[in-house]
């Protein structure tokens, strides 16, 4: 899959509305770009309301021919040094992890996705179909499943019945263990409808801030919760927000 080939106009840039139990809980800004052959992702997470006042920004560069990681980075706060980071070097077959002073290795066997990037890739299957779309009314364990690779483990994706988001048709994303919810526009740009993924006070929605001719969604209606076709909160390694200090 290549990635580029589902963002054909770069940059590009979202916007999201985020809440907690039905309360404004931040935004969350993502700007692509492309640098030098590769895709560049920057989310910028800003919680407040109903979460502990932060700031999260991660960052991942991807390989648009094969939607795989080749770095990942988080920061907290005002810092811009990433207190987590990845690498997956291709020349010398390692995977890199860092963490504060402390850093370690392991070999590179197989193509590797990060937060960022797993989120694009289920971008990409959406818009090339690969993914299916399951049956009406099929519960998750008879859709038809794909598996991704994090450093952590094998993420299992499962197809879910396709809902509505602000007007808009979406295939839905179920990731496994845990599970967190990914809402994919089925037409063309397919983007992020909306997320539901965990943190340590509850399922935590981002939902995408529409704009069209005529007909406004903003971040107010965000908050009044227009989104039809919900899907049970679940919980996944997905970008989560943790509890903070403030900063």
């Amino acid at each position: 899959m290549t990635l580029l080939a589902v963002t054909p106009v770069l940059p590009e840039a979202f916007a999201y509305t985020l809440t907690l139990g039905g309360r404004f809980a931040g935004t969350q800004d993502w700007v692509l770009r492309p640098d030098k052959g590769t895709l560049v992702v920057r989310v910028q997470s800003d919680f407040s309301g109903a979460l502990p006042a932060g700031r999260r920004v991660q960052e991942s560069r991807i390989e648009p021919q094969t939607g795989y990681s080749l770095a990942y980075a988080e920061a907290e706060g005002s810092s811009r040094k990433p207190h987590f980071e990845t690498i997956f070097d291709r020349h010398t077959g390692t995977v890199t992890l860092r963490q504060g002073k402390d850093e370690a290795s392991q070999p590179l066997l197989e193509g590797h996705h990060d937060p960022l990037s797993l989120l694009l890739w289920l971008r990409g299957q959406a818009g090339t179909g690969q993914a299916g779309t399951g049956q009406a009314g099929a519960s998750a364990s008879e859709a038809p499943a794909l598996s991704a690779r994090l450093v952590g483990g094998r993420v299992q994706v499962q197809t879910l019945q396709g809902g509505s988001v602000l007007g808009q048709e979406a295939r839905v994303y179920l990731l496994r263990p845990g599970g967190a919810c990914v809402y994919v526009e089925q037409q063309a740009p397919h983007r992020l409808l909306r997320l539901i993924q965990p943190s340590d006070f509850g399922p935590v929605e981002a939902l995408l801030t529409l704009e069209r001719p005529g007909q406004t969604v903003g971040r107010e209606a965000a908050r009044a919760g227009a989104v039809q076709g919900h899907a049970r909160p679940v919980r996944a390694q997905v970008g989560k927000p943790r509890r903070r200090n403030t900063r």
